[in-house]
């Protein structure tokens, strides 16, 4: 019976035992723990970790994005024990909670050491995407998926491919990743590889892979160079999309390298002849040549002359008339023009071009039909404050100078009669061509009465008729003549007390010297003061001196007898 006793322990004993087993082991609520596959049962995994019950996982946790499990009985499986046992007797068991803590677990460590981990893009949410690093999901943002913005991600959806790691926290359960960086750091290290390999012009055969505004990107095989628009053609190239496509082949020179920011410059130019070798040969100073209109400026416009020679005609240099115009209402763009070599410069690769030198001086032709002394009509284009200016045949201006509007008035008040759009008759006077200046006089129409005062001359004596009386003097006109002056207060008589203007009446006739005369600058002057002075001093050389004792009434009154006695 003891035998018996001792071979058939009890079912408490079993109990117990089981108890005692549970209570020496590793298996604990919360832990990651092995079992076995005992059975598959439709869409649930059988797994036995060593525990009164097995517990059931959904087959779908063992898979997932981008893997597939061919999971069979038999095969040893880590899952994340939940529970002892649920209300149904059964252990509760996660394949996916004991793969997020495995793989926390190695994130972590690949965080700290800044390395790079595997993952699979496989939804997408708002502002990014939602990455599977073996059983952990990070975020991935919109800004991080790429180096350039892409439209379609669906080719890098459910692929296995690295991110790096740019924040975690395990107590909140977040995980930020970037693809961007992971394609920086590998295009960083072919791009140095791939610039060792190049050298400064090199000939290389490239790819057009993005076209701006300021040039197209290259790629030269794994690397992007820059071909400027400058230098895509010798000519003027406007955008670099009238020579380029994307996906075009091209065969570039290497112009430069930079080495610490592997920038590559480009040229498509430098492999053509240079058009500006023997330039001046080509196009000699004083040359007449046809172009087109390339581009028009504020200060100019450039000609193309051949295919990548361009000249600039400035806009001093468009007109003889037009100063202050717009280049764009003299040309056109696209228009041919003919045009004059006017200088040119190989080192700075310029050339400046005439287009009035290309037409007749408009002065030259006007001086032709119109010679100085000849009569001619303008419109009144403008009035200042020294003259009148004339619009004339040939789109020039004529200017008449205030001194020349009328003999006997001041100009200043004579230019108030006339307005803009007055037609004028005027005489030519002179034509300067180099400063551009054409001199006309109105006055000059009706003849100069300085001409035709020819008995008048400094000395003699004239009769003047008064035509008006100022207190500063009388304004008077010589007899016989067109000519009038003023007689200043001063010189109305010798004796001071009878230099009053009172004594006189307008339309009075008296008797002066004349003081000046000068036909140039038509000027005359005369003084009834400088007469008597000359009479007495003539008085007195003939009828006496101071000598003989004689008064000078004396003398003037025999001097004055003895020429009424001539006279009679």
């Amino acid at each position: 019976m003891a035998l018996a006793s001792a071979a058939a322990p009890s079912r408490e004993d079993f109990a117990a035992m089981l108890e005692d087993s549970f209570a020496h082991g590793n298996l604990h609520e919360g832990a990651v723990v092995k079992g076995t596959v005992v059975a598959i049962e439709k869409d649930l995994a059988v797994i036995d970790v060593g525990l009164k019950t097995e517990g059931r996982v959904p087959l779908r946790e063992f898979n997932g994005p981008g893997r597939q499990s061919e999971l069979k009985v038999g095969d040893t499986v880590e899952v994340y024990l939940e529970r002892v046992e649920n209300a149904l007797g059964e252990a509760v068991l996660s394949r996916d909670k004991a793969r997020r803590e495995e793989s926390w677990g190695k994130l972590e460590r690949a965080f700290q050491n800044n390395e790079k981990v595997q993952g699979v893009i496989f939804n997408q949410v708002k502002g990014g995407f939602t990455v599977d690093l073996d059983g952990a999901v990070a975020f991935l943002p919109r800004s991080q998926v790429d180096i350039r913005p892409i439209r379609d991600v669906t080719p890098l959806m459910n692929v296995s491919q690295p991110f790096q790691i740019l924040k975690m926290d395990r107590r909140r359960g977040n995980i930020v990743v970037s693809r961007r960086t992971v394609l920086e750091e590998t295009r960083a290290e072919q791009r140095q590889e791939l610039v060792q390999n190049l050298e400064e012009g090199q000939v290389i055969d490239g790819v057009v892979k993005n076209i701006t505004d300021y040039g197209a990107f290259v790629d030269l095989g794994g690397i992007d160079g820059l071909l400027h628009v400058t230098d895509i053609a010798w000519r003027r190239v406007n955008h670099p999309s009238e020579v380029l496509n994307i996906g075009q082949q091209v065969k570039v020179k290497i112009v430069k390298i930079n080495h610490e920011t592997h920038r590559i410059s480009l040229g498509m130019k430098q492999l053509q002849a240079d058009p500006w070798q023997g330039i001046e040969a080509k196009f000699p100073v004083g040359a007449r040549l046809t172009g087109r209109v390339t581009n028009i400026t504020d200060y100019g416009a450039f000609v193309e002359l051949e295919p990548g020679i361009e000249g600039l005609i400035h806009v001093s240099e468009m007109s003889w008339t037009k100063k202050n115009v717009h280049p764009g209402k003299i040309v056109s763009t696209s228009q041919e023009v003919e045009v004059q070599v006017l200088e040119v410069d190989p080192v700075k690769r310029r050339i400046s071009l005439g287009l009035k030198q290309t037409m007749r001086n408009p002065w030259e032709v006007f001086v032709e039909k119109h010679p100085p002394g000849s009569i001619v009509e303008g419109e009144v284009k403008n009035k200042t404050e020294f003259g009148l200016f004339l619009g004339l045949d040939g789109d020039v201006d004529g200017m008449v100078h205030l001194s020349d509007l009328d003999w006997k008035r001041p100009g200043e008040q004579v230019i108030d009669e006339f307005k803009k759009g007055d037609k004028v008759r005027a005489q030519v006077l002179d034509v300067d061509i180099e400063k551009e200046r054409i001199s006309l006089g109105i006055k000059q129409l009706e003849g100069d009465p300085f001409a035709e005062a020819s008995d008048v001359r400094k000395g003699a004596v004239v009769t003047c008729e008064i035509l008006e009386v100022k207190e500063s003097g009388l304004e008077v006109k010589l007899v016989g003549t067109d000519l009038t002056t003023f007689i200043k207060r001063s010189e109305l008589a010798r004796d001071r007390s009878e230099q009053r203007t009172e004594r006189f009446a307008v339309g009075e006739k008296v008797d002066a010297r004349v003081t000046q005369f000068d036909r140039r600058a038509h000027k005359v002057t005369v003084s009834i003061k400088a007469l008597e002075v000359a009479e007495e001093k003539e008085a007195i050389a003939q009828y006496g001196s101071s000598d003989s004792g004689a008064t000078l009434g004396d003398i003037l009154g025999t001097a004055l007898k003895r020429a009424t006695e001539k006279k009679e």
